[in-house]
């Protein structure tokens, strides 16, 4: 027995299975008050691009080195997650995290009608990513040490649905706080979400008594996952399945102000049924997979899904059609649904013991792309119509479905 562990019972030797559910509550907060940022601050795009005198080009740029500094960052954390446990990284995470939002509501906002310089802005954003890229493998990791493999699909799912649904919080608050009092607030109010997750990580998170019993992972092969092209190919399929997805959460909002001349609420109701739905969405599918076992197939269900959908967006999209905004949404929900389950599926392809490796393999493909979609829908869109920027993110979505591995190796 390792020194971790034994350091673990010696610590909390009354504490029985039943705690997994405070670690999964600890998961998901830490990851829903990061999730606030990084979906809120999107949506409040138009707020950013007047307040700061951005450019859509900008606006994509600013918004795009978050999900840049999370996946320069995730494989790191995730070796590092594997190496010194999930408790130290993700309070490590949050507190980097909280200090960077801090920092950004005291120095980092407009002034009597001065932008601080855009170069400072994006450093900012940058550190934002890279310091919060941790969160998302480490709390991962922490959920697979304390679930079994037939309850890991919706404990993960559930702790996925963190990102919709900090990210809801985030959407509902941020943009009407940023147009009536300005950034300070909002970057402070994250900040404070953040600190708040250390603080219950510090207090209850920690290794199960039982690491070995609880890490009963399914070893499909004893090689890093880094070397495994099947965890490769699912890695790439979610890459392409998160083209709609950062596409509708980043865009949405701009094209209901630009073409669909909404306002603030009509964005804000929009991207909540997204985020909700998608959210519900994972938590069933994470339970539904966890009866049948059939991770793969409900992943190329999904990517399928979102594929109609922002087809039939990209077909109504010019004639400024409330059915293009419902399609949009229906797309949006479907490119949200897959989360928990790929990362279960990934994770468990590795086994527990290199879990965060696996899932930090796999929130690199997902926010590099993260990165690459809010710069390049705006060129693509400055040639080209919404038409083609939804079909776009269809047909990546469309080819993603048969990217994903469809049977496993004998262990």
């Amino acid at each position: 027995m390792s020194t971790n562990v034994k350091a673990a019972e010696r610590r909390l030797p009354t504490v029985g299975a039943n705690h997994r559910w405070v670690i999964l509550s600890i998961g998901v907060a830490a990851q829903a008050s990061f999730s606030a940022a990084i979906s809120g601050l999107p949506v409040a795009g138009p707020q950013l691009r007047s307040q700061y005198g951005l450019s859509n080009f900008q606006l994509g740029l600013v918004i795009g080195v978050i999900y840049l500094g999370i996946a320069a960052s995730e494989i790191l954390w995730g070796v590092w997650t594997d190496r010194f446990g999930e408790r130290r990284v993700l309070l490590l995470g949050l507190l980097s995290t909280g200090a960077v939002l801090a920092l950004m509501g005291v120095a980092l906002v407009p002034s009597h009608g001065d932008a601080p310089p855009l170069a400072l802005l994006v450093l900012a954003m940058l550190l934002v990513g890279l310091f919060g890229g941790s969160i998302n493998g480490s709390s991962g990791r922490a959920v697979m040490t304390w679930f079994q493999d037939g309850q890991r699909g919706l404990a993960m799912s559930i702790r996925q649905t963190a990102m919709p649904a900090g990210g809801a919080i985030g959407i509902a608050v941020l943009p009407g706080l940023a147009s009536s009092s300005g950034f300070r607030p909002v970057y402070l109010l994250l900040a404070a979400l953040c600190l708040a997750a250390a603080a219950a990580t510090w207090r209850w998170l920690h290794e199960p008594p039982e690491v070995t019993a609880a890490a009963g992972a399914v070893q499909v092969d004893s090689r890093s996952p880094l070397r495994r092209w099947d965890v490769w190919r699912l890695a790439l399929a979610s890459s392409l399945l998160t083209v709609p997805q950062f596409g509708v959460i980043t865009f949405l909002a701009i094209y209901l102000h630009d073409v669909e001349h909404a306002g603030v609420l009509a964005a804000v109701v929009a991207m909540c049924i997204v985020q909700f739905g998608g959210g519900a969405a994972r938590i069933w599918s994470g339970r539904f997979t966890d009866k049948r076992g059939n991770r793969r197939p409900m992943i190329r269900i999904l990517g399928a899904l979102s594929a109609v959908a922002l087809g039939v967006s990209a077909l109504l999209a010019q004639a400024s059609s409330p059915a293009a905004v419902v399609a949009l949404v229906l797309g949006g929900v479907f490119a949200n649904a897959w989360h928990g389950v790929a990362y279960t599926e990934i994770a468990s392809m590795a086994g527990a013991g290199r879990a965060g490796t696996a899932l930090g393999l796999e929130n690199t493909m997902v926010f590099a792309m993260g990165f690459v979609i809010p710069l390049f829908i705006p060129l693509l869109l400055g040639w080209s119509t919404w038409s083609v920027v939804w079909l776009f993110a269809g047909v990546a979505s469309a080819v993603a479905v048969p990217l994903v591995p469809r049977k496993e190796k004998a262990a």
